[in-house]
């Protein structure tokens, strides 16, 4: 039974998330600020934490820049929920969480959001066929296609698109893509990031899927659907 933990301070908020979540299969644990949030999970990991920006001491943005230099919990994904709706917040937003939901939201796209996190950060992943359009991945077979036909792509070229079309319309500075894409334990300049999209454009241009892979001025790279 995944474990999630509700970090929001309004109470009425909380039981209206525990209601739209009853008929799923989660243990819920509640908190009302930060340090709960942390309390909490000294004893008990969760899969997953749905978090909110505005807290009272602590914002939920300052939360989660905290639990990533945490190494026994930065891998715990977590879902931002928050009513600033502006590009920049999403952005600030998203480079310490994993997904963005601006309220209000529905309940159909709250469960929708949380069952692809937690799938993206579970065991081995994701590893279903991911379609955009014509482009389409293929984890398992290890190959990329376009209208079915193959595209050449180098090892790490693929890596750094699965990692972009599993995680579409988030931001993503450097450090982020060597984390996860080249791993946390591999130290090579941030420079080399740009070279690999570089190069993973070049191989998405002649159908032209290259226009998916957008820079952030000042902040990094996302991949987007919307184009």
């Amino acid at each position: 039974m995944p474990r999630l933990l509700l970090v929001e301070d309004e109470a009425p908020v909380r039981e209206m998330l525990k209601f739209a979540l009853a008929d799923e299969d989660f243990e819920i644990l509640e908190a009302a600020d930060a340090g709960e949030g942390f309390t909490l999970m000294r004893g008990q990991r969760p899969d997953l934490i749905l978090l909110d920006w505005m807290l009272p001491g602590m914002s939920g943005v300052e939360f989660a820049r905290r639990l990533r230099k945490d190494a026994a919990n930065r891998d715990i994904p977590i879902i931002m929920l928050t009513a600033r709706a502006e590009e920049d917040d999403k952005v600030k937003g998203l480079r310490e969480a994993d997904d963005y939901i601006t309220k209000p939201f529905s309940t159909r796209e709250l469960k929708a959001r949380i069952q692809a996190v937690l799938r993206r950060s579970g065991p081995g992943g994701q590893q279903e066929l991911i379609r955009i359009g014509a482009l389409c991945l293929d984890p398992v077979g290890h190959k990329v296609t376009v209208q079915g036909e193959p595209l050449d792509i180098g090892p790490t070229e693929f890596r750094l698109l699965h990692f972009f079309m599993a995680h579409p319309e988030r931001v993503y500075t450097r450090e982020q893509l060597l984390n996860n894409v080249w791993g946390q334990n591999v130290y090579v300049e941030e420079r080399t990031v740009d070279v690999h999209i570089r190069r993973l454009r070049k191989a998405l241009a002649d159908s032209g899927h290259d226009r998916h892979v957008q820079t952030v001025r000042t902040v990094g790279y996302r991949f987007s659907t919307q184009v």
